[in-house]
């Protein structure tokens, strides 16, 4: 349920502001707006406002509309001739057009502002010890190390360091990071990229080595799956598992680490409970591609105080705030139109697209998380909605905007025929989009 309202609230959001930048441009380029609809289709709920702006919910949510008077669509009695779109000069046409995804840059704007002035929970970049082979290893990286900056960018979390680390390793070979250890002694390294797959464009940290530093988890049990190989066998939330197949465990990870060993193989748990000691026979199931990882539905217990040094607060003034707002629109925006462009040429996956099944499923992780959360996914969004609408590509804001500049070339607005081919261009490419992007959603969610 947390999944949908979160969905429905993002659509709703986004929707709403992207529309309302139409209207209100329209409104005060003396434009009658006949229709403001949230949604396409058979229409739910209306009404008529004093201005003759009939306001809608429509049934199929996944978009929205602003509808103006236009000759091109309908006869206008010659009374209301100067309030149609189409009589409107080419600089007021194209500011109506361009203002829906210039709204969407606002919103995330005031969206990352009031993050940044509230208080934005971070991680610090604590580094574990990284992966045998990894650029992170070759470089000598130690557990424990924080890092301070990546190719002379200064990093405070690890929001940080994803970000830096996907925006400079996807083009350039070497990435120079800078740590400090403990005891304050300073070190720079240097990473060696090496291939670039889409691994490395979902989760590049990890494909550089540089993972998060987990304190020492005490092999005590919290959560259980139900119906889950742990609750099945017999364990208990507050058990304390003391050995596995007579293997001492000394903390979390060693419990973790035999289980993967072990798919479909039975395991002997000696587990400590109420002061007692008994002994219980786990048979992890089989996950991954080919059955080859175990898994027995089981979380350890957490002390917040373990996390507590690893966690921290960024929180700044409305001047700075402003600043790091706009910093980061930009950085976001100009971010997506490269990937855009490595899609088309080859350059990146197109496993990278997303569609409305993952984009329900991470607005309800978000939600979950915390308001925070959710507010900073909602400017992603909304930044990621506004650069795809600026696309010239036929249908989109961007579409229209192509033919405004060729009739500012060549003083004469774009034929209803190149129009209309145009209209079924984009309506290929706009399928085959949506097409990858619920392909990639399908994936996700059956194969993981």
């Amino acid at each position: 349920m947390t999944t949908l309202l979160a969905f429905v609230a993002t659509l709703a959001i986004l929707i709403i502001f992207h529309e309302f930048g139409h209207y209100a441009i329209a409104r005060l380029a003396g434009v009658k707006v006949l229709r403001f609809s949230v949604g396409f289709g058979k229409v739910i709920a209306q009404r008529t406002d004093r201005h003759g702006t009939e306001w809608a919910l429509a049934a199929f949510p996944l978009g929205g509309y602003v509808k103006m008077l236009d000759e091109r669509e309908a006869p206008v009695e010659p009374a209301l001739l100067g309030e149609t779109f189409n009589r409107k000069s080419l600089a007021a046409r194209s500011a109506i057009v361009a203002a829906g995804p210039i709204a969407n840059f606002l919103l995330a704007i005031l969206l990352f502002w009031a993050l940044f002035m509230s208080g934005v929970p971070i991680l610090k970049p604590v580094l574990d010890t990284p992966p045998n082979g990894t650029p992170a290893a070759l470089a000598g990286i130690q557990a424990g190390e924080q890092v301070t900056s990546l190719n002379g960018e200064k990093v405070e979390s690890f929001q940080d360091l994803h970000w830096l680390a996907l925006k400079y390793g996807l083009d350039q070979d070497q990435l120079d990071i800078e740590t400090v250890d403990a005891k304050g002694y300073l070190a720079q390294r240097s990473l060696l990229v090496g291939e670039r797959d889409e691994t490395y464009e979902q989760a590049p940290l990890k494909a550089l080595g540089l993972l998060r530093y987990m304190p020492p988890l005490p092999p005590v049990l919290e959560q259980l799956t139900p119906g889950g190989p742990a609750a099945s066998a017999g364990l208990q939330s507050g058990d304390r598992i003391l050995a596995i197949d007579n293997q001492a465990v000394g903390e979390w990870n060693d419990v973790v680490t035999r289980v993967r060993q072990a798919p479909n193989i039975g395991l002997r748990f000696s587990v400590e409970r109420q002061g007692g000691q008994l002994e219980l026979k786990v048979t992890p199931e089989a996950i991954g591609a080919k059955g080859e990882t175990g898994r027995i539905g089981a979380a350890p217990e957490i002390d917040p105080a373990l996390f507590a040094p690893y966690q921290d607060e960024a929180r700044y003034g409305p001047i700075e705030s402003m600043s790091r707002a706009l910093s980061r629109t930009w950085e976001l925006s100009t971010f997506s139109l490269q990937m855009l462009g490595r899609m088309l040429i080859g350059e990146a996956s197109l496993k990278n697209l997303s569609g409305p099944i993952t984009i329900a499923d991470y607005a309800g992780q978000s939600a979950e998380s915390g308001a925070a959360s959710f507010i900073a996914f909602l400017a992603l969004v909304s930044i990621s909605l506004g650069v795809l609408n600026l696309l010239p590509v036929p249908l989109l804001d961007g579409g229209h905007l192509l033919y405004y500049f060729v009739e500012f070339l060549t003083g004469r607005p774009v034929s209803e025929r190149i129009q209309e081919v145009g209209q079924r261009i984009g309506i290929g490419l706009l399928g085959m989009l949506m097409f990858f992007a619920l392909f990639n959603d399908l994936q996700r969610l059956f194969v993981g």
